[in-house]
């Protein structure tokens, strides 16, 4: 009996097989408020009827369980949850496939159990509050009879290495099994899929750890299963579908070698391995599994010809004929730094204050840079050059900045703001 079959039989999933051959179960990712604004929207605007399409036609494009999350400020998640659980009951064509109840909140995640049709998945619970509730939550989740996946997730952190990911694995593996009794056919790990070609050294290994980490996990922890939402690896890459595609398929192939049997991904943005070109799956298969120091560079650089844009041809130097802001602008949005001192320099001698060169030229410089990433028309690795850039410019100014302030009198402070992100959300990445 293969590893699918001996999960979904135990779990009482064993109808959503497809063949015998099939060795992953896809986790169709638009019923959640979080991954779908059209969702969103309807849930909002109270039109469940019309929310329901979306699950069936997730249910009728393949997928084999459907993610639903209702975690969002203007909604009253625990109702929404409720309400449009029970729909799903009365519709044949989507209540045959399980149900993966999403939250960050306990008490959505407890009341979507209470009126579960059949086995279900919890997604998710973790150590980050600790061992206690860890045992709690895992308790009452084994009461109602569900699945549950586990995040990799602990009191310290998001688990963002090979180690930290066994580690925590084999932690919550102990307490499941042999302290809460937990079946361990039920357990499913996700071992936090984190984007790549990110343009930060440290993100090189995100792809290649998590497949390392899923080989360990299954051949180490008995019966579980693993997971993760695929197009996490792909962040950098938003809005060149043809890139996220491959980088999608290539991660998925190595991954499911591996032992991953279960994700959150999109059906309509998959590519059939065999049928990526060879040219580019050359470049994302670099990328994915850290084969060369300069993978991400060449992938950016490639992705250009996929998308049909057209490159800037390097001795293309129209663009220093242009006024002084579409220069400082043109050199932040490409990331290049030949001309960056030069012409903060030129915008310095242009103002009374060297803090307006920030204030003016160069925040206008990345306000397009942020629209542009936010129309998908710039990638991750991209804007992260254009933030070196800054800081190369920021670094030109400082010493007439200090300067300045010490030969300003009555100069007073405005104070000081300081801001914070989680590490390993996407946002610190600048």
């Amino acid at each position: 009996m293969s590893d699918k079959r001996k999960f979904l039989k135990l779990s009482g999933l064993e109808p959503l097989i497809l063949s015998e051959n099939s060795n992953f179960i896809n986790v169709g990712e638009r019923t959640n408020v979080a991954g779908s604004r059209k969702f969103l929207r309807l849930i909002k605007e109270d039109k469940f009827e019309e929310a329901l399409a979306i699950a069936r036609h997730q249910v009728e494009g393949g997928a084999q369980i459907i993610d639903i999350n209702m975690d969002d400020g203007l909604i009253d998640g625990k109702e929404a949850m409720v309400r449009f659980m029970n729909l799903i009951a009365s519709e044949p064509d989507i209540a045959r496939v399980p149900i993966m109840i999403d939250s960050s909140k306990w008490e959505i995640i407890e009341a979507g159990l209470q009126v579960a049709q059949g086995k279900c998945v919890v997604n998710s619970i973790s150590l980050k509050e600790g061992e206690a509730e860890f045992i709690h939550h895992a308790t009452l989740i084994k009461r109602y009879g569900a699945a549950a996946i586990i995040m990799a997730f602990d009191e310290v952190g998001q688990a963002d290495s090979y180690d930290r990911r066994i580690e925590i694995a084999k932690r919550s593996y102990d307490i499941l099994v042999n302290k809460v009794k937990f079946p361990s056919e039920d357990i499913i790990f996700d071992l936090n899929i984190f984007p790549v070609a990110t343009g930060m050294d440290e993100h090189k290994l995100n792809a290649i750890d998590f497949i390392e980490a899923t080989r360990w996990v299954r051949q180490n922890l008995p019966n579980v299963n693993v997971s993760g939402g695929v197009s996490n690896v792909s962040f950098s890459f938003r809005g060149n579908n043809a890139v996220r595609e491959a980088m999608h398929s290539v991660f998925l192939y190595h991954a499911i070698q591996a032992g991953m049997n279960i994700g959150i991904v999109n059906p309509t943005m998959l590519e059939v391995y065999d049928e990526i070109p060879k040219d580019l799956l050359a470049h994302v298969e670099d990328v994915i599994l850290n084969r060369r120091a300069d993978a991400t560079e060449r992938l950016l650089t490639f992705s250009e010809s996929v998308k049909g844009g057209v490159k800037e041809r390097k001795a293309d130097l129209s663009w220093r004929e242009k006024p002084l802001q579409e220069r400082i602008t043109h050199a932040l949005v490409k990331g290049l730094d030949a001309f960056i001192i030069e012409d903060i320099e030129a915008a310095r001698l242009s103002v009374e204050k060297p803090i307006e060169v920030i204030e003016i030229f160069l925040m206008n410089g990345m306000n397009v840079v942020g629209e542009l990433f936010g129309a998908g028309k710039m990638f991750l690795p991209q804007v992260v050059k254009s933030a070196r850039v800054m800081k190369q410019a920021v670094a030109h100014l400082m010493p007439f900045i200090e300067a300045e302030k010490k030969g300003g009198a009555g100069i007073v402070s405005a104070g000081k703001i300081i801001m914070a992100t989680v590490k390993g959300d996407v946002h610190d990445v600048g």
